[in-house]
């Protein structure tokens, strides 16, 4: 059974807000050095691709500001490509694109509740 359109959204934040709890005080090079933290990360990231697409092109279109496609491409490349996954392009992806994410998906989130 297909889950509620509102379970992946909310999926996708509790991600965000783990992976920001995890790093909150670790420096990239400390990232780079724990292979543990970097798992931990990296399969919050899975779960942020895989919800995406599972949210439909219709819903996507009415919020085209979100990179939709780019975040389960990312999900690709991290399952399909693990063996290439670059610690420091993921730290980026973490520090530059993760807080505005967070902030579209809580305003998507509060606009369909309302």
């Amino acid at each position: 059974m297909k889950r509620d359109l509102t379970v992946y959204l909310n999926d996708i934040l509790e991600s965000i807000e783990l992976i920001q709890g995890y790093v909150k005080g670790v420096s990239e090079a400390e990232y780079c050095k724990n292979q543990q933290l970097q798992d931990s990360v990296v399969r919050r990231l899975e779960i942020i691709g895989e919800a995406v697409k599972q949210v439909d092109d219709a819903f996507r279109s009415k919020y085209p500001k979100v990179p939709w496609k780019k975040i389960a491409g990312l999900r690709d490349v991290l399952i399909h490509e693990y063996f290439g996954v670059n610690p420091f392009r993921v730290w980026a992806t973490l520090k530059n694109d993760l807080p505005q994410l967070k902030k579209d998906i809580k305003t998507i989130i509060t606009q369909k509740n309302s």
